[in-house]
């Protein structure tokens, strides 16, 4: 029994007339267009494709290499060795390989001397940031091209497109539901089409078949990636805001998204020495870990929630870790720098004929500092 094409590859672009999105690349003026347009010198650099799932890495690869009219080889990290892609290095082919940043130092090393001589364009693929997961000569020999989240008016063409080829229709609700669960990703939203159109019979869908074919709503949230930094970079800034509502959303999507709770509570006890002015605020954080760390998922997140709510409308103050940090700064600057005679201890008879300790005051308000930072200000505060 012959297989079907799946519908992803049924509706692939095989032009950039075709390709949907990513117009900063492939519109008019965009570096691809531009470069696919230059045909004088037959020149095209090798290329980092930089952007989330279903984005059109792979089809703008493909689209290049037929464009281009040169040999063409398809590797994924995951399951390839670097013999593999030396293996085919003839006729200055391009090879795209998926997931780049799965390779490690030693075989992106081996890459290296291919893609400087020419021998072949590399066409990487990564939803990782290349600046962490590329080693640097070999990044330094490609160009980084950013591929973005599909808008809704791009998942709305994409859609219409696959409507036209399945012969249905969409319901306005269902539509909307299809694109806000799609998270910006194209391949996601056309599987689930296709699930739908083998689940009912029905010409037009609605919102009931979209969430059937789901399941569940995708959440984009890899907890290695970029996006896992993002949204605790997010959550934080909005605590040392004190925007009480958007600390809850990214909170809320990393325990959706299944995220360690002792991860975000150990966050939250850091930020509450960082960032708030009461010391109860390290109190009430090492409760919240200490909650999560006994009760664990679904309840903790209740506690997730009460704590953030506090260190949110707390008062902010960052004086004691922006006064330490200054501090550190200059010990790392000037070392050991000599301690104060005075305020050293007399332990023996000889220290204390040198001067150890001689002419200490319990309560002085003189800096106690060494000699050479006598005039420094450390802590600030903000009362």
């Amino acid at each position: 029994m012959k297989l079907m094409k799946p519908l992803a590859e049924i509706l692939r672009p095989t032009n950039l007339k075709d390709f949907i999105g990513q117009e900063h690349l492939v519109g008019t003026n965009g570096i691809v267009t531009r470069l696919l347009n230059n045909k004088s010198n037959n020149f095209f650099p090798s290329l980092i494709l930089w952007g989330p799932s279903g984005v059109g890495k792979t089809t703008l690869a493909r689209i290049i290499a037929n464009e281009l009219k040169r040999p063409f080889f398809e590797f994924s990290a995951v399951n390839t060795k670097t013999k593999d892609i030396e293996n085919i290095i003839s006729g200055n082919p391009i090879v795209f390989l998926d997931e780049i940043h799965r390779f490690n130092k030693a075989q992106q090393d081996k890459l290296l001397p291919h893609v400087e001589k020419g021998d072949i364009i590399l066409i990487g693929a990564t939803t990782e940031n290349p600046s962490f997961e590329v080693i640097s000569p070999l990044l330094s020999r490609c160009r980084v091209l950013i591929l973005n989240q599909l808008t809704e008016k791009e998942l709305i063409k994409v859609t219409n497109k696959a409507l036209k080829h399945l012969k249905k229709k969409i319901g306005k609700e269902a539509l909307e539901f299809l694109i806000e669960s799609s998270n910006g990703d194209a391949r996601i939203l056309i599987n689930t089409l296709e699930i739908a159109n083998n689940l009912t019979p029905k010409n037009t869908f609605v919102t009931v078949d979209i969430e059937q074919a789901l399941q569940r709503r995708f959440l984009s949230f890899d907890k290695n990636g970029d996006n896992f930094y993002d949204t605790i970079s997010a959550f934080i800034k909005s605590m040392r805001s004190s925007d009480v509502d958007s600390a809850l959303y990214y909170l809320a999507r990393m325990v959706a998204a299944g995220q360690d709770p002792l991860y975000i509570a150990r966050r939250m006890v850091v930020f509450a020495s960082e960032d708030v002015a009461s010391p109860t605020a390290l109190v009430v954080a090492n409760a919240v870990f200490r909650a999560c760390e006994t009760v664990g998922y679904p309840e903790c997140q209740e506690n997730l929630a009460a704590g953030v709510v506090y260190l949110s409308t707390s008062k902010k103050d960052r004086s004691a870790y922006e006064g330490y940090m200054k501090a550190l700064g200059d010990v790392k600057r000037f070392g050991n720098l000599p301690i104060p005679l005075n305020i050293r201890n007399p332990v023996t008879k000889l220290m204390k004929d040198v001067g150890y300790g001689k002419d200490y005051e319990m309560y002085t308000k003189s800096s106690l500092l060494p000699e050479k930072l006598k005039s420094k200000k450390y802590f600030k505060t903000n009362n």
